[in-house]
């Protein structure tokens, strides 16, 4: 293998892929990344197998070759070369060790063959549409910060994204919930996306995805086979392995029958709470909602480290009314809503409540109450 690169393109495309990559490992090929020079590109490609992230970039290749490298020590170096620099990679067919030289600068690095390299492969796709890259992003910020982290119930340990129909329009949703909190998103239905399964994509995954779409707005290419799915986004194609179970009927825990409105400015309503929660206790957290005809007072009573209550003035004219909700849910889903205007549908101490975001009806949040 022989190619000259330009370090730009090559730290992008490393900075993607390795980001998959375990740091420990019993398993030496999953440290590595695998490299594949072919025409006038270079493929990467890297996998933890659970998840694979392959990103192809152009190089002037003189001597094709495929093999693979330490992901994080070749990343580390090509991050300290200079920018605009270019850079040699190549290895004689009959030695172990791949040379990278930059200027005055000259790296020697074990390789392994790629032959032991796992691939990832999604199988017969069932279900393949095109989302833009913004609604898709929308979909799982959204919703993700409500992703459990319970191992015991792992098919909450991820996004349930599925096909859903919201009056006479046909959407695609985004679901999760850890039992205590729940955000639901949804969005017109692509093209293509008509009979697709409902699938939960991990929380890793989810994570991955984020990050991948943050410096992007492409058009991202999805596509669902019976135990994977790919996203396509511009040259970065991520697989993953999706989490075999049954999300549960979310539909039960969303009430319909909160008969009680309240309507705050959102920004006054976060600032508030997190003043209040200061002096929460770490392990509780809990603040008091006391509603009253168009006033609201936030309250903590910690035995340990004193007391605070704040009032703040919002639009509510049904009867009196005291809740308790984990201070830190609240703030959680007070930041996912993107109007000015947070909308509380109540019904009682005990019984969950719904949030909707007064900018926009595509999103809904659902809390459990806490005794206080």
């Amino acid at each position: 293998m022989r190619l000259e690169i330009e370090r730009g393109d090559l730290l992008k495309a490393l900075s993607h892929v390795t980001s998959v990559v375990e740091r420990r490992t019993t398993i030496p090929i999953l440290s590595n990344v695998m490299l594949k020079a072919s025409g006038s590109s270079l493929m990467f490609k890297a996998t933890d197998l659970e998840r694979e992230v392959s990103e192809s970039v152009s190089a002037k290749v003189a001597t094709p070759g495929t093999l693979t490298v330490p992901a994080h020590m070749l990343h580390d170096i090509v991050r300290k070369l200079p920018d605009g620099a270019e850079i040699e990679i190549k290895r004689e067919a009959d030695k172990e060790r791949l040379t990278l030289t930059s200027g005055h600068s000259r790296f020697s690095l074990q390789t392994l063959s790629a032959e032991d390299f796992p691939d990832l492969a999604v199988g017969e796709i069932g279900h393949e549409f095109t989302i833009d890259g913004a609604d898709l992003k929308r979909l799982i910020e959204k919703t993700r910060f409500a992703i459990s982290t319970e191992e015991t119930r792992y098919y909450l340990n991820g996004i349930y994204l599925h096909t859903a129909e919201t009056g006479k329009t046909k959407t695609l949703r985004a679901v999760a919930t850890d039992g205590h909190r729940l955000a639901q998103v949804e969005l017109a239905r692509p093209k293509g996306a008509d009979g697709m399964p409902g699938v939960i994509v991990p929380r890793k995954t989810v994570h991955e995805l984020a990050r991948l779409l943050e410096d992007s707005s492409a058009k991202v290419k999805v596509g669902v086979s019976a135990t994977k799915v790919r996203f396509e986004i511009g040259d970065v194609v991520l697989t993953s392995k999706l989490i075999d179970g049954t999300f549960p009927d979310y539909g039960r825990v969303i009430p319909h029958n909160n008969d009680k409105e309240m309507k705050v400015s959102n920004a006054a309503f976060m600032s508030a709470v997190d003043r209040v929660s200061t002096i929460a206790s770490e392990r509780g957290r809990a603040v008091k909602l006391n509603l009253a005809k168009d006033k609201l007072i936030l309250s903590v009573n910690n035995p340990e480290g004193g007391s605070a209550t704040e009032e703040i003035a919002v639009a509510y004219d049904a009867g009196p009314l005291e809740i308790g909700f984990n201070a830190r849910y609240l703030l959680d889903i007070a930041g996912q809503l993107e109007g000015e205007e947070a909308r509380f549908l109540l019904a009682d101490p005990g019984s969950p409540t719904m949030v909707k975001d007064g900018g926009g009806e595509g999103a809904l949040y659902v809390l459990m109450p806490m005794r206080v």
